[in-house]
This record gives C-alpha cells, structure tokens and sequence, in this order.
C-alpha cells in the first residue's frame, strides 16, 4: 500500500468513526522519529475543513521550566510534558460549545512551545492529536486514552527511525555527534516507554 492510498484509508477509517457524532477526537501514537506529525498533517489535509491538527507536543514545558527542574537534558520525557493540561484540553474538546477552543503549538525552530496558537471551531467534527505518550499507563498518560475515540500507532523500522531523527537534529542545530548522542540516548529510552504502550492502541500501522 502506497503512502497515499494509507492515508486514504486513514481517512476513510476516520469518517466511520466519525459518523453520527458532533465531535470525534482520534489520536496518532508512536515513538520519536516514527512520523506521526507528517501522516497526522497528511490526514488532516485528506479530510478537509471537516478535520484539525492539535498535537500533544504543544503541550511541552517550556525551557525556562525544565532549567528550573533540572529536567532540560531530557526533553521530551514523559515528566517534561503538561500532561494535565494536555488531558483537560482533550475534555474540551470532547463537549463542544459555541466557544471557539485555542490550543497551543510546539516551535522546533525555537524548541519552545506557544499558546492559543490552533483554533478549534465549535464546528469542526473531527480533532486529530498526535504525541509520543497518548498509550501510556502512568498518570495522567493513562486517562488521555479514555478520552479519544480511536487510537492508531505508527510503528517504523528502528534504524529508519533512528536515521531520521539524527537528521532532524541536525536541521535544528546539534552538530552529528550531538544528534547521534540524544537519538541513541534520551530518545531512545523515551522510545522504548512509548513502544510499551503499543498495547493500547486500537490499530498498529506499520510505515
């Protein structure tokens, strides 16, 4: 199956469980490098005005925050993340109102997260969220699951995956050795955190 007809499919997939509700909300999961954020756009882009992107990474503590916890050599992990915020975002926008929903968004070229950056129309009937940690079982992870409609995880060969996230490194700024340092180290046991929520999820796609 081609990339296209995937995300054809994909879509499909959403409309049916859209189908009959006013607001649908299907989460995308998988570990770092495994290319949620390009089939979450290529999706959304397939399902039109009727669909919008809300990615959990919007959801990431600042670096002033993560200096102030001594957590900055790790971004990324579970604990560097506002969960909480995160799962209270996910209930609004389970029970929409007439109140348009702003969500934040994640800048790489920055490495900083910005507020009230994604609008959500009351009318738009499917959000579409992406993230490493929308399986886990650990709290708050654990009541994100509960809170979407559907869940698909998006595995890749390991060393494609590993490539890819050296590479994206090194467009923003860490030099090889550096990239090869983080990829292999904390976004790797990040990695294996998410590849053991796989579990949970209602349908593996292998890319």
């Amino acid at each position: 199956m081609t990339a296209v007809t995937q995300v054809a499919a994909l879509a499909e997939r959403a409309r049916q469980v859209a189908a009959g509700s006013r607001r649908t909300l299907i989460g995308l999961a998988g570990p770092p490098g495994a290319g949620k954020s390009t089939v979450a756009e290529a999706l959304v882009r397939e399902l039109g005005t009727d669909a919008v992107l809300v990615p959990m990474d919007g959801f990431h503590l600042s670096n002033a925050v993560l200096d102030s916890l001594g957590r900055r050599d790790r971004k990324g992990a579970p604990d560097t993340f506002d969960a909480a915020g995160y799962v209270a975002l996910l209930r609004r926008l389970r029970s929409p109102d007439e109140d348009v929903v702003y969500a934040p968004t994640f800048f790489r070229d920055i490495e900083e997260p910005v507020g009230s950056s994604i609008p959500i129309s009351p009318d738009t009937p499917i959000v579409v969220t992406e993230g490493n940690y929308l399986l886990l079982d650990t709290h708050p992870w654990r009541q994100v699951r509960d809170l979407l409609d559907a869940t698909w995880y998006l595995q890749l060969d390991d060393a494609a995956r590993l490539e890819r996230l050296i590479a994206r490194h090194i467009a923003y700024d860490k030099t090889p050795a550096a990239a090869r340092a983080w990829a292999e180290g904390s976004d790797q046991r990040n990695a294996d955190a998410v590849a053991a929520s796989a579990h949970n999820a209602d349908l593996v796609l292998h890319l």
